[in-house]
Protein backbone atom coordinates (compact mmCIF):
# COMPACT_ATOMS: atom_id res chain seq x y z
CA UNK A 1 0.00 0.00 0.00
CA UNK A 2 1.16 3.48 -0.82
CA UNK A 3 0.91 6.47 1.47
CA UNK A 4 0.03 9.96 0.25
CA UNK A 5 0.14 13.04 2.42
CA UNK A 6 -1.73 15.94 0.86
CA UNK A 7 -3.13 19.31 1.82
CA UNK A 8 -6.55 20.30 0.52
CA UNK A 9 -8.80 23.24 1.34
CA UNK A 10 -10.72 22.80 4.60
CA UNK A 11 -14.13 23.23 2.94
CA UNK A 12 -13.32 20.50 0.40
CA UNK A 13 -12.26 18.12 3.16
CA UNK A 14 -15.47 18.75 5.13
CA UNK A 15 -17.66 18.21 2.05
CA UNK A 16 -15.75 15.03 1.14
CA UNK A 17 -15.92 13.54 4.63
CA UNK A 18 -19.66 14.31 4.93
CA UNK A 19 -20.35 12.60 1.62
CA UNK A 20 -18.25 9.59 2.65
CA UNK A 21 -20.44 9.26 5.74
CA UNK A 22 -23.57 9.42 3.55
CA UNK A 23 -22.26 6.77 1.15
CA UNK A 24 -20.23 4.38 3.32
CA UNK A 25 -21.19 5.25 6.89
CA UNK A 26 -18.60 5.02 9.64
CA UNK A 27 -17.02 1.79 8.41
CA UNK A 28 -13.30 1.31 8.85
CA UNK A 29 -11.45 2.10 5.62
CA UNK A 30 -14.21 4.30 4.17
CA UNK A 31 -11.91 7.30 3.66
CA UNK A 32 -9.28 5.22 1.83
CA UNK A 33 -11.94 3.57 -0.31
CA UNK A 34 -13.42 6.93 -1.31
CA UNK A 35 -10.02 8.43 -2.09
CA UNK A 36 -9.06 5.40 -4.18
CA UNK A 37 -12.31 5.74 -6.10
CA UNK A 38 -11.67 9.46 -6.66
CA UNK A 39 -8.15 8.80 -7.94
CA UNK A 40 -9.41 6.07 -10.29
CA UNK A 41 -12.02 8.45 -11.74
CA UNK A 42 -9.41 11.20 -12.16
CA UNK A 43 -7.06 8.79 -13.94
CA UNK A 44 -9.82 7.53 -16.24
CA UNK A 45 -10.69 11.10 -17.20
CA UNK A 46 -7.10 12.11 -17.92
CA UNK A 47 -5.87 8.90 -19.48
CA UNK A 48 -8.75 8.88 -21.99
CA UNK A 49 -8.11 12.43 -23.13
CA UNK A 50 -4.34 12.08 -23.17
CA UNK A 51 -4.15 15.71 -22.10
CA UNK A 52 -1.80 17.02 -19.49
CA UNK A 53 -1.88 20.39 -17.78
Amino acid sequence: MGVLTVKIPDDLEVRFRKKILDVYGVKKGALGKAISEAIELWLEKHEKSGKQK
